[in-house]
């Protein structure tokens, strides 16, 4: 009976220590950067740079609207690497001067990627770099986001908890603790 027992604790034992093996082995950074990868980190980089945002947050946007699938679409309509709606992408192109834009090159990185700096740029200026306001307007409208500011229902702040509509308090977190990923894993990354 004891054998039994020595037996069954040691088994035990074993078993713990690989969870916490295991455990260890995915709290490391190298591991850790599987999950929260940076591809189009050139493109990104450069339109970050040039629109005067965090290439993090472009990153994180990007994980969480697409997981990075250039070609994706939402029932919404919003296309591409940032989920940009059509006609927001029309607008942006228009203020950034880009020439003979279609709706059709919002699957292609390089454009996808521009706009949707330049859209998070524009964001950050009209919600004075509130990063809670910016996802909340990236996701439900800046219209939305202003009225939500004129009636009182969320304060300049922007806390996370007050964003009164549940889809897009959600992706405002989700968005967040991607951010805060990215800029733990890529401390030398961030603008």
């Amino acid at each position: 009976m004891v054998i039994n027992l020595r037996k069954k604790m040691k088994i035990i034992l074993l078993v713990l220590a690989g969870v916490l093996i295991i455990f260890s082995i995915f709290q490391l950074p190298f591991v850790q950067r599987t999950s929260y990868p940076m591809p189009y980190k050139a493109i990104v980089q450069k339109n970050a740079n040039q629109f005067g945002v965090d290439p993090l947050l472009v990153t994180a946007v990007m994980r969480e609207e697409s997981k990075f699938m250039p070609k994706s679409q939402s029932n919404a309509g919003a296309v591409g690497l940032m989920q940009l709606m059509p006609e927001t992408a029309q607008w942006a192109a228009e203020k950034i001067g880009l020439q003979e834009f279609q709706p059709a090159n919002l699957n292609r990185p390089e454009v996808n990627i521009m706009l949707g700096s330049w859209y998070l740029s524009n964001l950050s200026k009209q919600f004075n770099n509130n990063t809670v306001l910016v996802l909340a307007a990236y996701n439900g409208g800046s219209g939305r986001v202003k009225d939500w500011l004129a009636r009182g229902d969320i304060s300049p702040q922007g806390r996370v908890e007050e964003i009164p509509i549940p889809e897009t308090r959600a992706y405002v977190r989700k968005v967040l603790n991607s951010y805060a990923k990215y800029i733990k894993l890529y401390p030398n990354y961030s603008s």
